[in-house]
């Protein structure tokens, strides 16, 4: 079964824990702190996977999930970093973010991969906190979530040539004649419903046909198989357009030509700098032979090469395919000096601006992905903890931006999960406090490692 556009679930590993341990030897018995940093969250990439030609194994398979990341332990031991995933698509697949619908990348090469989503940074261990003044912290940072995307993975076809045309033109039957391909064949318009693969063989050259869904007036709207039909002829090198050459007078033949040429052209004008074939079919029928010279005339005044075939006899088959090989070795060496090597696409963090939004029922809401990050990897059970995240809160200028919409002491404030009661202030030991300038310095180098 073809599937050309799926919709998935990603999500990637949660950091593991830090450690919040003393060192206890023999004759240490007040060892300092030797907590050991968790390890990152597994990442989710997409790969390209030439070996592939269908999105259906996503049909049923939608939910992936990475792995998670160890935690820290004694003797500043890091823990293990999750496993990242790698989920195959074919070559061709563009995948948009579900939500914003965003295009996050175009998997065209072998081997290019796409990271959809980032796996958590590992909690730092209690041996980060430590001070000349503050010799035994009892904090740790917990691990960070991983990130969530739904995706829309998209297949446009990666194919040397595309069959275009009006439905019932032919095209099946050409493809059935020039490869091994078996497409469904029969006398009533959109027989083909999906696209179809052959591979084409002519003397020692070899490429790649597909036969694509026909076009209809108003394709570009999405009428008939409209957009399922035009983002597979994106990938073409070459096309060739088939036409009915026994379908009503010679003139009529020309409209629909120029009928379809304008539905490729307001779905994208760069598919009209695409060379392109004209194979003018069933010339076994009188009406057809007819209708030839005209045909003929007028497009070879455009500069269009133009050849008089029938699909149903074989007849015309070979001279089309030579100038068809003649015109794909000649754009595959232009490609080649342009085509890069495949890379690692990383899209950035997700960024979002500090916004406070006051609720009906009371209350405040902080959307800002630092304070959220902040807040998930804080044990809200832990006095030190929590002296530190007002701290954050106050260098990410949370505070003063919820201050400016008004909060006062006892307020609730949702900060990602998390419910807290405003104004909770929990005194730090007389032996941490800093000046603000020395506290801020901390807290950018605490973030800083967290994020190597």
């Amino acid at each position: 079964m073809f599937s050309d556009q799926v919709k998935i679930f990603v999500r990637s590993g949660t950091g593991g824990a830090g450690s919040l341990h003393f060192r206890r030897e023999k004759f240490v018995p007040r060892g300092g702190p030797d907590g050991g940093d968790g390890g990152r969250g597994g990442s989710v990439y997409a790969v390209a996977d030439p070996g592939l030609n269908t999105l259906f194994r996503y049909v049923n398979q939608r939910h992936f999930r990475a792995e998670h990341g160890g935690s820290g332990s004694e003797r500043t031991r890091h823990g293990s970093a999750g496993n990242d995933l790698l989920v195959p698509v074919p070559l061709g697949t563009v995948i948009h973010d579900h939500e914003t619908g965003a295009v996050l990348g175009d998997l065209s090469l072998p081997g290019q991969k796409l990271l959809v989503a980032r796996g958590g940074r590992g909690g730092l261990g209690n041996t980060h906190f430590a001070t000349a003044t503050y010799q035994a912290p009892r904090i740790a940072e917990k691990g960070e979530p991983g990130e969530e995307r739904t995706l829309i993975l998209e297949l446009k076809l990666i194919a040397d040539v595309g069959i275009v045309g009006l439905p019932n033109g032919g095209k099946s039957t050409l493809l059935s004649v020039i490869s091994a391909a078996r497409p469904k064949i029969a006398d009533y318009p959109f027989t083909t419903l999906s696209p179809n693969l052959g591979v084409v063989v002519s003397d020692d050259y070899s490429f790649v046909a597909a036969d694509l869904p026909g076009l209809i007036e108003g394709a570009h709207e999405g009428l008939g198989l409209g957009h399922d039909f035009l983002r597979h002829v994106e990938r073409t090198s070459v096309l060739i357009h088939v036409v009915d050459g026994a379908d009503g007078s010679a003139d009529e033949v020309l409209a629909r030509i120029d009928m379809i040429n304008q539905e490729l052209a307001l779905h994208s004008a760069e598919l009209m700098t695409r060379p392109q074939v004209v194979a003018i079919n069933k010339q076994d029928l009188p009406e057809a032979r007819a209708n030839r010279p005209a045909i003929e005339a007028a497009l070879t005044a455009r500069g269009v090469p133009v050849f008089p075939i029938s699909a149903a006899t074989s007849q015309g088959i070979e001279p089309l395919l030579r100038m068809t090989r003649q015109i794909l070795e000649s754009e595959r060496a232009r490609l080649a000096v342009i085509t890069p090597v495949p890379e690692t696409i990383i899209i950035p963090p997700q960024v979002e601006e500090l916004r406070i939004e006051r609720l009906r029922g009371g209350g405040y809401r902080v959307h800002n992905r630092r304070a959220e990050r902040a807040v998930a990897m804080t044990d809200m059970a832990n006095d030190e903890a929590l002296n530190r995240l007002q701290d954050l809160f106050r260098l990410f200028g949370v505070s003063k931006a919820l201050e400016k919409a008004g909060v006062v002491d006892g307020d609730t404030v949702f900060i990602g999960e998390a419910e807290l009661a405003w104004g909770n202030v929990v005194e730090a030991p007389t032996s941490r406090r800093l000046t603000r300038k020395e506290r801020e310095a901390r807290l950018l180098e605490e973030e800083r490692q967290g994020l190597e």
